[in-house]
């Protein structure tokens, strides 16, 4: 009841805030030139990094064109454009972004006027749990909130609101296209919830700190190695203090992720005599793979780490 309050919430304001270009782009499709019979084209939409490209191919279909700006398999947080991809993205009617996830993306939208949709007008960031030693470059707020599958479904709707105001001529398809992946967030949401409700332990040592919005939703303890951001290098303190955990806790599994060097983690593990086994943070997939097969590894990987009935 509290998100589906907050979901309509923000998407008042984020419709709200796209009113001048809806205008804009009703004006530009619906003008006394076009062909009576035709119909216009789609909206077009530039995804700053991966779940949110999930999300509009999604929702937009086979209707517009969504491109990705941080390209399949590198890790996004610090990823640098290319003037070819900002002037792609310029070129959008809409850019899905995080501010301040990626700078390079922020800088992008400030320069060049593009239409930005900041999901942090959508769902409110949390605050990182700031238990690493170094200042985090990118701020102080938590940006992975897609690893919360319900929070993805009510960002969901608010974007399917928000192209469907962009393009009205398509805004029904828009917005049942994004009715039906929430009702698949919702319940791979409540998989997790069933699959992680018994279970012999609820702290998780991941690589960085990835897992916090995933953690609150399920009531599991985050353990991170790193900060937000995943080239934070941990002091020996902070390593000596999760091995301590791992003792106390009988953690068996030291998370690593695809895209981060797994030597610390691994070591860590060695160290402690834990095992290793991959939680992937879904900021990036490769080999056809897609945000609902990750996450469901991803829950395979915790049931069997955390000994759930």
């Amino acid at each position: 009841m509290t998100r589906v309050a907050v979901m309509k919430t923000t998407t008042l304001r984020v419709l709200a805030a796209i009113t001048l270009a809806a205008t804009s782009t009703t004006a530009c499709t619906t003008g006394s030139s076009a062909d009576p019979e035709s119909t216009p084209p789609g909206v077009s939409v530039a995804a700053a990094f991966y779940p949110l490209a999930f999300v509009a191919e999604r929702i937009v279909g086979d209707v517009g064109t969504v491109t990705t700006v941080s390209p399949p398999g590198v890790e996004p947080h610090d990823v640098e454009l290319s003037p070819a991809t900002v002037r792609e993205m310029q070129a959008t009617d809409v850019v899905l972004y995080v501010s301040g996830f990626q700078p390079a993306v922020d800088d992008a939208i400030a320069s060049t006027g593009s239409f930005g949709l900041d999901a942090g007008t959508v769902i409110a960031l949390q605050a990182a749990d700031d238990h690493t030693d170094d200042a985090d470059p990118h701020g102080d707020a938590d940006p992975h909130f897609w690893l919360d599958p319900a929070l993805l479904a009510t960002y969901a709707l608010a974007v399917g609101d928000s192209i469907a105001h962009l393009d009205p001529a398509h805004g029904d398809t828009y917005q049942a296209n994004a009715a039906d992946l929430a009702d698949e967030l919702t319940a791979l949401a409540d998989s997790y919830a069933t699959g992680l409700s018994q279970c012999a332990r609820r702290d998780i040592v991941v690589s960085h700190e990835a897992f916090g919005y995933l953690a609150g939703a399920f009531d599991l303890n985050q353990v991170a190695i790193a900060g937000v951001d995943p080239q934070t290098e941990p002091s020996p303190a902070k390593i000596r203090e999760i091995r301590d955990l791992i003792a106390a806790t009988g953690s068996t599994t030291v998370f690593t992720e695809s895209l981060v060097n797994p030597a610390v983690a691994e070591s860590l593990a060695a160290d402690a005599g834990v095992a290793t086994a991959v939680l992937d943070p879904v900021e990036t997939v490769v080999d056809g793979d897609d945000y609902l097969g990750v996450m469901q590894r991803n829950l395979d990987a915790l049931r069997k780490a955390l000994d759930c009935a």
